[in-house]
């Protein structure tokens, strides 16, 4: 679908079901409270959680870096920004 739709809190209250299905079918659903704070409802997939083969090995290959003491250690905002400009 793709569209953008923004409403108000009041009218998602009125309408929570109608506004839930479109989300699902991929509609961009911004709520609007007030003037100044905005909410986009977003739908969220089993698969959003999973960890998948890959990041789990991304994960332990970290964890034995850091067991091996391969790693760098910033304490500063300053050594962290000569870190970044070393790269």
């Amino acid at each position: 679908m793709g569209q953008v739709i923004e409403i108000s809190s009041r009218e998602f209250r009125e309408k929570q079901k109608t506004y839930f299905e479109l989300a699902d079918k991929g509609a961009q659903i911004i709520l609007k409270r007030g003037r100044k704070q905005a909410y986009i409802l977003t739908p969220v997939y089993d698969s959003d959680f999973v960890i998948t083969p890959e990041l789990k090995e991304r994960i332990e290959e970290g964890r034995r870096q850091y067991r091996e003491g391969k790693t760098i250690s910033l304490k500063t905002k300053e050594e962290l920004h000569s870190f970044l400009d070393s790269l």
